[in-house]
């Protein structure tokens, strides 16, 4: 009862909490030239209880989304935020299926395994990029080079092959240098450039992002929106949405009322306490499913107290993961104990913390640290981790640790954590299969990436590199599960939830489809 009570106290002082609203980056400011969008709102809120939208006149949406994009250009960055816009400029080489998140056909239209260690890629006909030229094997080939010579966030999905060879304008041949099971899914990541773009520097890329994707961007008003036009010959049909307009808004129930009011059309991330609210609103749908996002107290392994073992499993025992769901994201998630996601194949099969005050003080007394002389910072980028932190914050009080929360806006955020200039930070990561999320996450070569527990263990490298070799996929995942569960053994970082999808929308766009992974392709929207 006593439990419950703390409980329920906790959960009135975190919904008075004030939220604090991030701050913009210092960039300055990008556009393009003889493009222009009107945002100019148009209409009148509806007078009958429901949300009528101000933009839809003008075959317009407009997205509000809660941090700005670090950059434009798809290679360098790791930003959630910056990936919604990305794909609207720019495709991947292949799609991903809404239902399986498998690889499907896309600008690479087919492939075929000639050999243990060949491949060959055939793309569309007839692809064009926003400057109107033609995509060819040119363009795929120095996308795929260009990668290579990228930062560390394309390091996960660059380093396979050994030689790439143009046969004609639309098939080539990729030549692995070992027997690779993740060939098909590191080609599916890489973007599309054209290859006289690339050829133009880092620089020009960031501050003129040309692809072949459904929409071309238009101009960048530093903290407060991003515009973007469709383009009228992109290969998979003209979009029918004209206009397209994300909006920064960093405050959750700012977002909420917004699209009440009609000034916005859809929301990406929804404020979890207002969900219900939304649902009830007429004129509104809501999106609230089972997504592939797993987040974490991330832990500088590199900063002690987090280097030894028996202190990170201490706290992944002693925080309670259902009253961060419930205070953080108000029901909409599922805790965790395990690192490593559950529902993909090749999952732990052992997982040995869960909630357990006695195994937490077992863990902290092996560990041989007072709590009392342990007090470190967690950065935070938005109001959802700032809850999250809260409640872990005050957990850890009752056994005498201190954490101070600090918050970021997302640049410096993402910067931080990249460079482990940090001792600890709420995050997350996402993705559609184990082996991406386990190399992102626990190797070595993605320090600087998203390796940000900054795990180094010869025998996570070692393990994962053999199995990387294995094509039968049932002895792959068998060989992934034992993977899954040496990770669950040095316990890395605190994993804390597996967050929902959630969306919120006009409900008189049509085709709206939202994946596991987030997902969504603009092109298929239209206004009823």
């Amino acid at each position: 009862m006593k439990k419950l009570a703390k409980l329920f106290s906790l959960l009135i002082v975190f919904a008075m909490a004030f939220s604090l609203f991030a701050a913009c980056g210092a960039k300055e400011e990008a556009t393009t030239e003889n493009t222009e969008t009107n945002t100019e709102n148009k209409g009148e809120a509806s007078t009958d209880g429901g949300v009528q939208s101000k933009n839809k006149p003008d075959n317009h949406v407009v997205i509000a989304t809660a941090n700005e994009p670090p950059t434009m250009a798809p290679h360098q960055h790791s930003a959630v935020a910056g990936g919604y816009m990305n794909i609207l400029t720019h495709n991947t080489f292949m799609k991903s299926d809404f239902d399986t998140l498998e690889p499907a056909p896309g600008i690479i239209k087919s492939w075929e395994n000639l050999s243990d260690k060949e491949w060959k890629f055939t793309i569309e006909e007839g692809v064009k990029f926003h400057d109107g030229s033609d995509l060819t094997t040119e363009d795929m080939i120095a996308s795929m080079e260009y990668a290579r010579s990228q930062s560390a966030y394309t390091q996960s999905y660059t380093e396979f092959w050994e030689k790439v060879e143009a046969i004609d304008d639309y098939n080539f041949i990729v030549t692995t240098k070992n027997v690779y099971a993740k060939t098909v899914l590191d080609m599916s990541s890489h973007y599309v450039l054209p290859s006289e773009l690339i050829a133009k520097g880092e620089e020009a890329i960031a501050e003129t992002p040309i692809g072949t994707g459904p929409y071309k961007f238009v101009k960048w008003n530093l903290g407060d929106s991003v515009e973007f036009v469709r383009f009228d010959e992109y290969w998979e049909g003209t979009p029918a949405i004209e206009k397209l307009t994300y909006r920064i808004i960093p405050e959750g129930s700012s977002r909420t009322i917004a699209l009440e009011a009609g000034e916005i059309d859809f929301i990406v991330e929804v404020e979890n306490n207002d969900l219900q609210r939304l649902e009830e609103t007429e004129g509104l749908a809501v999106i609230n499913q089972t997504g592939t996002s797993f987040n974490f107290l991330v832990l500088n392994n590199d900063r002690a107290p987090f280097d030894n073992k028996d202190f990170r499993h201490f706290m992944n025992c002693a925080i309670d993961k259902d009253a961060l769901v419930m205070v953080a994201l108000n029901g909409a998630g599922t805790g965790n104990y395990t690192q490593t996601p559950i529902i993909f194949a090749g999952a732990a099969d052992n997982i040995p913390d869960k909630l357990d005050k006695e195994l937490a003080q077992k863990y902290l007394d092996a560990s041989g640290i007072d709590p009392k002389s342990v007090s470190f910072s967690c950065i935070c980028s938005d109001d959802v981790k700032r809850r999250c932190g809260e409640v872990i914050q005050a957990t850890l009080a009752e056994y005498g640790v201190t954490m101070n929360l600090e918050s970021m806006d997302l640049a410096t955020y993402l910067s931080v954590a990249a460079d482990g200039d940090f001792d600890t930070c709420i995050g997350g990561y996402t993705s559609s299969n184990m082996m991406g999320f386990v190399e992102g996450k626990f190797t070595e070569k993605q320090l600087g990436g998203s390796n940000w527990s900054r795990t180094i263990d010869p025998k996570i490298d070692e393990m994962y590199a053999n199995l990387t070799k294995i094509l039968d996929a049932d002895k792959r995942n068998a060989a992934m599960t034992e993977l899954c569960n040496y990770i669950n053994e040095i316990c890395p970082q605190v994993p804390t939830y597996g967050a929902n999808v959630t969306r919120a929308y006009n409900d008189d766009l049509q085709g709206i489809r939202v994946s596991a992974t987030n997902g969504l392709y603009w092109g298929e929207v239209s206004w009823n």
